[in-house]
């Protein structure tokens, strides 16, 4: 966002599927109004946990929402939000395409839409790196990811995306990818020291911005304008 807005431009800020909070309220305290709209009352419960133990100043510009992003309509007006987040949700959804133009209403002209996806086209790389041979042959025809820890989940590919975003008046501005080289990493292994940590960031950093090492990312993130 920091490329698009001006250094202390206040946003109206949508976090769909905020999950436990940690964007949103780094968003809040950082003096954004910011609302987050969240499914399941366990996180919700957090989050609101979590907010109130910060200063008033950030509890009066952070609202929570019991809701999923296909709820948006019944909860805010069209082109409420200058920006509107939805991170690790898609994969989720069994048509996204519903969800999106409802997103996209929610963003004033010229706000952003900001998702974080599951790569279709990358899903034979985890399996293969692994020499699981079976898994990856099945990957390279599949959209859902079977690979991980946690439930199979749908997965999008970029062209696809670029065109929805396309219809729904909120085209493709930039993507990265996400996870080109820590994807494999054991999600047990703890954080490297900080020096490495360093060079680990700035590596994922470059090649998230790089071709061609971002269209194997196991996560793409896309950045769509509403026009």
């Amino acid at each position: 966002m920091g490329a698009r807005y001006p250094v202390g431009q206040r946003l109206r800020i949508l976090d769909v599927g905020m999950g436990r909070g940690t964007q949103a309220l780094r968003l809040a305290r950082a003096g954004h109004t910011v609302t987050g709209l969240e499914s399941d009352p366990e996180m919700l419960g957090a989050v609101r946990e979590a907010l109130a133990t910060e200063p008033a100043g950030i509890r009066e510009r952070f609202r929570t929402i019991e809701g999923d992003g296909r709820e948006t309509g019944v909860h805010f007006l069209p082109g409420s939000f200058d920006v509107v987040l939805c991170h690790g949700v898609l994969m989720y959804v069994d048509e996204p395409d519903a969800v999106l133009a409802g997103l996209a209403r929610m963003l004033a002209p010229g706000g952003l839409l900001s998702l974080l996806v599951r790569n279709a086209d990358a899903l034979a790389m985890r399996p293969g790196l692994a020499g699981d041979w079976p898994g990856t042959l099945a990957a390279f025809d599949s959209d859902t990811d079977a690979g991980g820890p946690g439930p199979r989940v749908r997965a999008d590919r970029l062209e696809t995306l670029t065109a929805t975003l396309a219809g729904i008046a909120a085209p493709l501005h930039e993507w990265y990818g996400v996870r080109v080289f820590t994807e494999s990493v054991p999600p047990d292994r703890g954080l490297p020291a900080a020096d490495e940590l360093e060079r680990l960031l700035a590596a994922e950093d470059r090649a998230g911005r790089t071709e061609p090492y971002r269209r194997v990312a196991a996560l793409l993130h896309l950045c769509g304008v509403r026009g």
